[in-house]
């Protein structure tokens, strides 16, 4: 099934989500350690980014200095889409929130600075309000 791809239905669709917990992004040299599973990872030259719950992090022993939510918009949004990245990023970038966006094959989602999550849900749902 294919995505959405125009914009103002995208921005409008948004629904944003916070999910329960704290995320942390972290690295590695080989495979993620037993007993951990990450929500998203990302193969570099430098190593196995992880991005995980801090709670497996902690157990694992792994280091990180970026505490995050993770917030998941739940339009389904194509792959091609154009724009939403950007406006994401924009609305954001003017409350001055730092923001980690990774795109699955159905939705998006944003990784924020966690003591501000519940404050980025608001500035999203205000977006999608006002393209709507």
């Amino acid at each position: 099934m294919a995505g959405e791809r125009d914009l103002t239905k995208l921005l409008g669709g948004m629904r944003p989500r916070l999910n329960p917990g704290r995320y942390v992004f972290t690295v590695v040299s080989g495979p993620a350690p037993a007993g951990v599973t990450p929500v998203v990872t990302v193969a570099e030259d430098e190593g196995l980014t992880l991005v995980l719950r801090k709670e497996e992090a902690d157990a694992a022993g792994l280091a990180y200095a970026y505490v995050a939510g993770w917030i998941t918009l739940r339009v389904h949004s194509a792959l091609e889409a154009v724009g939403l990245t950007a406006a994401v990023a924009q609305a954001l970038a003017q409350a001055g929130l730092s923001c980690n966006v990774v795109a699955g094959c159905h939705h998006d989602h944003l990784f924020v600075p966690y003591e501000r999550a519940a404050e980025a849900v608001e500035l999203l749902e205000a977006l999608a309000a006002g393209a709507a």
